[in-house]
Parts: C-alpha cells; structure tokens; sequence
C-alpha cells in the first residue's frame, strides 16, 4: 500500500514539509512495511515557497522593500527557467510583527523588485502568489518597480501607498521591463473579489490591514479613480475582473502586466507534479492548521480532497483543530479526521505538534486497512 502525505503547513507551528515529517515518521514506526510519498501542498499564500523547495526548486536570496519601504533579505525560488514569488514572503502582513500597520501608506513596490530579479535573471516564467498582503495600493507599488509610472498632475511619481492614488492623472507603461514581453506570468489566487465596491479589496480586506471606516472609503475611492487611469493606458476597464481586488488590488496590477490568475492550490499542483504522485495512492492524508468552513471553500485540503475522491481513492484529513462535523467532512470528502486537539490540550498543540502528529501518523497507519476497504 502507498500512503501519499499532502498536508499544507499548520500556521505558526509547522511547514508543510514539516509536518509531513512527522507524519512519516509515525507510519514508519507502526508500518515499516507500507510506501510513503510525501508532496507538501500550499495555495497562493504563506507557504507556497516551501511547497515548492519541496518540489526540488532552489532559493535564490534577494534584497526587497516590505510593505513600508524597509529593504531585507528575502528570496523567490527557481527551478530551470521558472520562478516562483510569493507576496506574503516580500511585502506580506507578516513581515509587520509588532510593528504598527499603515493601511493608506503601505506597498507592494517590493514583491515587483522582487519579479524584477527573477526576470533578470532569465526565468521566462513567473508564478506570483498573492496572498497574505499588507497593502491595498491596486497593484501600483508592484507595477512601479517594473518601470511602469504612475504620475501626477506635475508629471512626477506619485508616492506609494494606496491613499496616494488619488494623486495619479496618468499611467505610463511605456518603461515596463521588456523582459515582461518574452516572459509568462501566472498569478496563485484564490479570491475573486472585483477591485472596488462592496466586495472589493478595501471594503473586505482593508480593516485587516488596519483601516477604519474613513479610510476604507478613501482607498475605495482611490482604487476607482486609479482604476480610471489605467483604463484609459490599457484601453481595458479591468475592475469587475475576478480576484482584481486579490491582495489589496495586486490582482488588478497584474492583470495590467497581462497575468493570468488561476487557483492557488491547481497552480501548485502543477509545480509539485501532485497528480503524478497521486496515481499510486492507496490513501491520501491531507490537512492543515485548522479545518473549517474556509477549507473548503477551494483551500489546498479542499482540492487534495476532490482530486482523490474523483480517482477513488480515499482520504484522511490531519488538522491542529477542526471544527467541521463528520457528515460536513464526508461531504467534502473526507473519509475520516484526526486532530491535535483531541490529542491535547490547545497549549500543547500548539507548543509541542510533532509528537502528536507521529502519534497520529501511528493510528493512521494502524487502520490503514480497515479505512480503505471502508471507503
């Protein structure tokens, strides 16, 4: 039997990669006999570098802006001739700590240095995960670091941040980097909010990044006009896209550039070679930090989930907590669920996770049998 370990990381305690370790590690000791794969899964947020380290893409170290204009040391991956970026590594909420967020003043310039890099150094094919921002700036900050210039009614560049939107009366995309015309850029997203309105990335995503209520409108505001502008460069009203309003409107810049947004967890799928992994499988175990509703609503877990089921093939979920029941789980299809929580109290779950996890890879790997004849 082939056991296939396709967990995303347990946020703030394990990788992916990490916590397929221990679940290994818990098969091994109870089954040495059975075949164990491992292909950590991310989407399109924190994570995705490590699923792809995972898939044998190497670090390159890089220097970028975060989301308040700090340069630090950071890295995309490659492998061959694509490059993989991921915001919340560059620019994202994370890189914040306690520092106080600035909801008008914060950018994305630095995840477009970071593109840059990897377009410079000769990767043609650029997969852009896009979540975890800390800016609603519309894609702006991103495109400047590309060449493209957004200018005020001076001619100047207008400074970063969403707020400064206001400011542009003109787009120049004339410097964009020419490499951009030779190279395929796809972007990991898994919202389809448009860029304004109600659903849009100020109103549903703003007061994360710490805007009240006078400052949702007022980068509402901005994303419109700024939205104006660029029609009027591109010849397109790109707005009502889904997932324009991804990460704070970085969707709508890189559908600017000419981007393709695609679901996070298919795009990883693909840079892992899950599927070809997934033809051996006798049971599939899957899982991440928590399991609830928003699993399923197209996170990793949800999509390992309707890949399995849709080749028979039966399915464990591993979580730090779910709150999901066993008939939600079944119809998600999950064939059954373990988590930390019922092996601890939520301290030690979240304080010492790799020894339950290997006493759960033990019991998974125990009723292996009875689970796949079930299914």
């Amino acid at each position: 039997m082939n056991v296939l370990l396709a967990p995303d990381k347990f946020k703030g305690t394990l990788t992916a990669g990490q916590v397929a370790d221990h679940l290994a590690a818990g098969i091994a000791a109870a089954r040495p006999d059975l075949r164990v794969a491992r292909v950590p899964v991310a989407d399109g947020g924190d994570g995705l570098l490590d699923a792809a380290v995972e898939a044998r893409f190497e670090s390159v170290p890089v220097e970028a802006r975060d989301a308040s204009g700090t340069v630090h040391e950071t890295r995309y991956v490659r492998r061959g001739s694509e490059a993989v970026v991921e915001l919340a590594e560059v620019c994202g909420l994370s890189r914040y700590g306690g520092r106080a967020l600035d909801p008008l003043g914060a950018s994305s310039r630095g995840v477009g240095e970071v593109v840059a890099r990897a377009l410079a150094d000769g990767c043609t094919r650029v997969v852009l995960g896009i979540g975890g921002s800390a800016s609603t700036d519309g894609g702006a900050g991103m495109l400047q670091a590309l060449g493209a210039r957004p200018l005020d009614d001076s001619g100047e560049p207008v400074a970063d941040g969403g707020g400064a939107l206001l400011d542009v009366v003109r787009l120049e995309l004339g410097g964009l980097d020419p490499a951009l015309a030779d190279a395929e850029v796809v972007v990991a997203c898994d919202v389809t909010n448009p860029l304004t309105g109600p659903a849009g990335a100020a109103a549903v995503y703003g007061p994360q990044k710490g805007a009240d209520e006078k400052q949702v409108r007022l980068l509402d505001e901005a994303l419109s006009h700024w939205a104006d502008v660029a029609a009027t460069a591109t010849g397109a009203d790109l707005r009502e896209t889904p997932g324009a309003g991804a990460a704070g409107g970085v969707g709508f810049g890189a559908l600017v550039l000419g981007a393709r947004l695609r679901t996070g967890a298919e795009v990883v799928f693909e840079l892992t070679h899950f599927e070809d992994a997934l033809a051996d499988a006798t049971l599939v175990v899957t899982g991440e930090g928590s399991l609830d509703e928003q699993t399923l609503h197209g996170k990793a877990p949800a999509r390992v989930a309707d890949l399995a089921r849709s080749r028979g093939i039966p399915v464990v979920a591993v979580a730090g907590r779910c709150t999901l029941d066993e008939a939600r789980l079944r119809e998600a299809g999950f064939t059954s669920s373990y988590s930390l929580t019922d092996e601890a109290d939520a301290d030690e779950a979240m304080t010492r996770p790799g020894p339950l996890l290997e006493r759960i890879g033990a019991r998974i790997a125990a009723g292996l049998a009875a689970v796949v004849e079930g299914s």
